[in-house]
C-alpha cells in the first residue's frame, strides 16, 4: 500500500529521546526551551513557544491578540475543523471568507468586499453587521455574550497544505481596518514568501502578522508526534502565551530546578496546560534538522507530478506564483470536465490499486457546528468536491510516483 502521507523518522530522532527518556526530565524542560531557539533561528523571528498542538497555539494566540467572548475572527471554511474550533474556543465566532481557486487559499478581494459591505466601524473597533444570522447556531457562544457582540478582532489566515496565502494583500487590507493578523501555518513549516516578486523570500513564520502557528502533527512535514510552535516578534504576545499554555505559572520548572533558593510560584492568570515535553522537542530538534531536505524532496516529487500529468486536460494541481516557494506539504490535484468518473470514483479506483488518498480540503461550515444559511462559499465547496490529494512523503519513490501517475491516469480516460 502506498500510503498519502508518511513521517521520516530515522535513528536520530530514536536516540535523542532515548537521551532525554534516561535523563528523567521528559516534561517541558530545557530541550523544549532548545527547540523554541532553534525554530525561531530558522524561521527568523524573535519569539517562539512550543505547545502541546497547533489548535492549542491558535487557542493562546486568539486569546493573547485579544480575541474575547462575543467577537468575531474573520477566516476559511476551508480548513481542518481546528481553526474555527479555535475561535470557538475564545468565546467567538468565526466569520467565513471565500477562497481563490487556483491557491486554496483566502481571496484577497473577498476580505476586502466582507469588510467594505458587510461591517461597520465605531469608535471602538470594526463590528460585523449580521451577527442577528450568527446567532441562528445552536452552539455559538454568542448566545451567551449581551455587550460588544460582532466586534472583529482578528483575521486568522491559513496557508493551506502549505502553500502561502496572499499575505501582502491581506495584511494591506487589515492595517487599513486596523485588524490583528494571525497565520494558521500548520501546515507551512519551511514555506517561503516574497514582497519583492520573488527577488528575496523569508520563511514563513518570521512572521508577518501578530504570530504564526505551527503544527508537527505526523501528516506535516516535520513531527513531534503531537505538537505546536507559535512565533511572534511581540514580545507581549510571546509573555502571554508563555504564561497562558502553562497553569498560569510565573515561575517554569526550570527556573525552579536550577534555583538554589526555594522558590514559590504562584498562578496569575486562568490558564491552560497546553505544554510540549522534552520528548517532543528532542525529536523536533532531529526533525528541523532534516526540514531543508524534506521540503526539497517534496517539491521535486510535485514536480514529477506536475510533469507526468501537464497532457491530461481534466487534473489540474495549484500553481506557485512568484512570490511562493511552498512546502508541499500535500498535493492537491482538481478533478476537472473530462474525466471518465468522479473524484470519488477515481479515489475508489487508486485504492483498489492499493494507493491511498484523501479528498480535498475539508469546509467547516459544512459540519454541523457551525452549519448556518447565510455561508455562500462556492469556491470552498468546489475544492473540497472536485480535489484530491495525492500521496507526497520523503521516502515515496520515483517508480511509486510513476505506478501513481500511471493508474491515476487510467482511472480519469
Amino acid at each position: 500500500m502506498i500510503p498519502v502521507a508518511k513521517p521520516y523518522l530515522t535513528e536520530d530522532e530514536v536516540n535523542a529521546t532515548r537521551d532525554v527518556i534516561l535523563s528523567g526530565w521528559v516534561t517541558q524542560g530545557p530541550k523544549v526551551a532548545e527547540f523554541e531557539e532553534e525554530f525561531a533561528h530558522f524561521v527568523g523571528a524573535k519569539f517562539a513557544c512550543a505547545t502541546s498542538s497547533c489548535t492549542s497555539a491558535l487557542h493562546l494566540t486568539l486569546q493573547s491578540c485579544g480575541v474575547r467572548p462575543g467577537d468575531v475572527v474573520i477566516t476559511v471554511s476551508h480548513s481542518f475543523i481546528a481553526t474555527a474550533n479555535a475561535i470557538r474556543f475564545c468565546g467567538a465566532e468565526p466569520v467565513f471568507i471565500d477562497i481563490d481557486l487556483a491557491t486554496y487559499n483566502m481571496c484577497p478581494d473577498s476580505l476586502r468586499r466582507f469588510l467594505t459591505n458587510q461591517c461597520d466601524q465605531r469608535k471602538d473597533g470594526l463590528y460585523f453587521q449580521n451577527v442577528s444570522q450568527l446567532l441562528a447556531a445552536e452552539e455559538t457562544p454568542l448566545n451567551y455574550v449581551e455587550q460588544h457582540i460582532g466586534r472583529v478582532s482578528a483575521i486568522l489566515v491559513v496557508h493551506q497544505m502549505g502553500m502561502p496565502c496572499d499575505l501582502q494583500s491581506i495584511l494591506e487590507i487589515a492595517s487599513e481596518y486596523d485588524v490583528p493578523v494571525i497565520e494558521d501555518a500548520a501546515c507551512a513549516a519551511g514555506s517561503e514568501i516574497s514582497f519583492d516578486v520573488g527577488k528575496t523570500f523569508e520563511k514563513i513564520g518570521r512572521p508577518h502578522g501578530h504570530a504564526a502557528c505551527f503544527s508537527f502533527h505526523p501528516r506535516k512535514v516535520m513531527t513531534t508526534g503531537e505538537g505546536g510552535m507559535i512565533t511572534t516578534n511581540d514580545e507581549d504576545i510571546w509573555r502571554k502565551v508563555k504564561l497562558l499554555r502553562h497553569h498560569g505559572m510565573d515561575l517554569s520548572d526550570v527556573q525552579r530546578h536550577e534555583s538554589r533558593l526555594v522558590q514559590m510560584e504562584q498562578y496569575v492568570t486562568t490558564a491552560f496546560n497546553y505544554r510540549m515535553t522534552d520528548v517532543q522537542a528532542a525529536m523536533g530538534l532531529e526533525q528541523l534538522k532534516k526540514l531543508p531536505a524534506l521540503v526539497e524532496r517534496r517539491r521535486s516529487i510535485v514536480g514529477a507530478y506536475r510533469k507526468a500529468l501537464a497532457d491530461v486536460d481534466c487534473l489540474s494541481l495549484p500553481e506557485e506564483g512568484a512570490g511562493i516557494h511552498t512546502n508541499w506539504q500535500s498535493c492537491p490535484v482538481r478533478v476537472g470536465e473530462g474525466a471518465a468518473r468522479t473524484r470519488d470514483e477515481i479515489m475508489q479506483w487508486l485504492l483498489d490499486k492499493d494507493i491511498a488518498t484523501r479528498p480535498g480540503i475539508m469546509n467547516a461550515h459544512l459540519e454541523e457546528p457551525y452549519q448556518n444559511k447565510m455561508w455562500h462559499l462556492p469556491n470552498s465547496e468546489t475544492a473540497r468536491a472536485e480535489t484530491i490529494i495525492l500521496p507526497v512523503y520523503h521516502t515515496l519513490s520515483d517508480k511509486g510516483i510513476e505506478f501513481i501517475v500511471e493508474q491515476l491516469k487510467l482511472a480519469v480516460s
